[in-house]
């Protein structure tokens, strides 16, 4: 039995569409051949069922052996258990190479989303990154389903096109010339199908974008009173998307009706010639009866040929774009050869701010431009697009293994993001604290009020994005988890922006308690986190214009007290 998810889903080829397809049927080849093997066995008993037919009339009927016609009669029972048996089976693992491949392919994608972050969504939109999972790698699932019926169609078709050769060699040559050339002439089809079934997948993934966007900012939608322009939107785009369709519609329709009307075609052409044949005693009575079954065998095949057209187009669409997924680097990669941070706390540098973050303080930046008190917490924590010249002790956080760099140093972003879940798991993922050390970093946060309102308490589910919260609770939550992490630099971005007043009192007095003689950098303006700090940094156009403490700044630098006194009107 096939495990899913996998436990690791591998490195793929992304050269191609057709390379990654590829690594991905090498990844699960054994369960491809198997399905292949009762594939073929099952299409190939069908077969034969026109030819034990054929035999039972020439032999047992006509030649009037009776012995002959039992013994074909249970040889074409036996044919029908086989196929019937073989078939069970082929779908069986036909079901588990489709799961597989969608399987795996959801999973980079899932692992990418989760290594690249922001990287992804600057790249791709969003939209696209959700069709690759509903939609993309279910088509990319759907190729190696059809497989094993697309191998068993091919080697029934040779066993026919043989046996047909046997008895006539104008049928024979028919059908093995035949069979080709109807496939080809799908093409004429599916090149034009292809590249509208790719526009239909851009307005698709435009769509879901939207509505993804659209539904994570209605709480803000609906204060402002701009639901009807987003629907509007919507709307356009919804038509736009059923424009595309009913232009696929039309090649897709051609498609299936090429799927009744070539083989049909071809039918009439082999059961004219074999009544033909008949008639001028070319071949027998059996023969003719066989050739029939044969002609009414030929539409699985051909069929099977057609979807397997069709299958692998839309596979290799979806390749191509979740390729495109895959292609995207993360902002920050990890070294070739780290080098080891120092082992004891040091002192952080950015040489771009000129920022210096002693070691065991607590140091709160402060910037009359948000947007640049955040870009420092990025570079303090190596994230961000581009290298960071950061130091620690004189060792470049860039030049030392990421992972370390992630344990050391936990940079808790302004906009917290929460999971489905219960609250346990939301605050310790990894499950490394008691109830205990969970609810000493809730009071902390100031988050008891939280978990009192939740009837589960830290066993209660939060909901996708944690929608039942309110902002300032939701950023209690964040600190809390935060502080949960025990790193030994801890670097928080206005954690206390969307409190009120009494409550971002208490988590500064509380804050600067718990993180008492560890590293602890906060962006923020609030004079009550200020008022706590043992160091403040002071920016102007990101670069540090004075350092001091709160008293002495606001005595000295008329800058930091319009900055600090405008923060404390808002």
């Amino acid at each position: 039995m096939i495990s899913l998810p996998h436990a690791d889903p591998g490195t793929p080829d992304l050269t191609s569409p057709t390379a990654y397809l590829t690594w991905v049927g090498k990844g699960q080849w054994r369960t491809l051949v198997v399905a292949i093997a009762f594939g073929i066995v099952w299409l190939v008993s069908q077969a034969l069922f026109p030819a034990a037919m054929g035999k039972a009339i020439d032999e047992g009927i006509i030649g009037g052996d009776p012995g002959a016609l039992l013994r074909w009669c249970l040889i074409l029972v036996g044919l029908v258990v086989l196929s019937a048996a073989s078939g069970a089976m082929r779908h069986k693992y036909a079901v588990m190479n489709w799961m597989q491949g969608a399987f795996r392919s959801a999973q980079l994608i899932g692992h990418k989303a989760a290594d690249t972050g922001e990287a992804l969504t600057r790249t791709v939109p969003t939209g696209d990154v959700v069709a690759t999972v509903s939609s993309d790698a279910m088509r990319i699932g759907g190729l190696y389903d059809v497989s094993a019926r697309f191998a068993g169609a091919v080697v029934s078709y040779v066993v026919v096109a043989l046996i047909l050769l046997g008895a006539s060699t104008p049928l024979g040559l028919v059908v093995l010339i035949g069979v080709p050339v109807l496939v080809a002439c799908l093409t004429f089809i599916v090149r034009p199908l292809q590249s509208r079934q790719l526009a239909q997948r851009e307005e698709s993934g435009t769509l879901i974008g939207l509505g993804a966007d659209t539904v994570a900012g209605l709480r803000v939608l609906r204060g402002i009173g701009g639901e009807h322009s987003f629907l509007t939107r919507y709307a356009v785009q919804s038509q736009s998307v059923r424009q595309v369709g009913n232009r696929v519609a039309g090649y897709q329709a051609a498609l299936d009706a090429a799927q009744v009307l070539l083989p049909g075609i071809f039918v009439l052409v082999v059961v004219w010639l074999g009544a033909r044949f008949a008639i001028e005693g070319e071949i027998t009575a059996g023969q003719l009866v066989a050739f029939y079954g044969y002609t009414a065998f030929l539409v699985i095949p051909l069929r099977t040929a057609t979807e397997m057209v069709d299958r692998a187009t839309r596979a290799h669409i979806g390749a191509g774009k979740l390729t495109r997924v895959l292609r995207v680097r993360p902002d920050q990669d990890e070294t070739e050869h780290p080098q080891p941070l120092p082992a004891e706390a040091a002192a952080l540098h950015d040489p771009d701010s000129g920022v210096t973050v002693e070691p065991g303080r607590f140091t709160v930046v402060v910037c009359a431009r948000p947007e640049e008190s955040a870009a420092l917490a990025d570079r303090l924590g190596r994230f961000g697009a581009g290298e960071t010249d950061v130091r620690l002790d004189g060792t470049r956080l860039a030049d030392a293994s990421l992972a370390e760099v992630r344990r050391r140093i936990v940079v808790s972003e302004s906009d917290p993001r929460l999971f489905t879940g219960t609250l346990r798991e939301e605050l310790d993922p990894w499950g490394q604290h008691d109830d205990a050390a969970i609810l000493d970093a809730l009071a902390v946060a100031s988050g008891d009020d939280v978990l009192e309102a939740l009837p589960g308490g830290l066993d209660n589910e939060v909901e996708e994005r944690g929608r039942a919260f309110s902002g300032g609770q939701r950023q209690r939550l964040a600190l809390t988890r935060a502080l949960l992490t025990g790193a030994e630099t801890l670097v928080l971005v206005e954690p206390t922006s969307a409190v009120d007043a009494h409550t971002e009192s208490r988590i500064a007095g509380r804050l600067t308690a718990a993180r008492a003689g560890r590293t602890t950098v906060v962006m923020s303006a609030s004079p009550l986190l200020l008022d706590r700090a043992d160091s403040v940094v002071f920016l102007r156009d990101g670069r540090v214009a004075a350092t001091g403490t709160h008293a002495e700044l606001m005595a000295g630098t008329p800058d930091y007290r319009r900055t600090v006194v405008r923060g404390e009107e808002d």
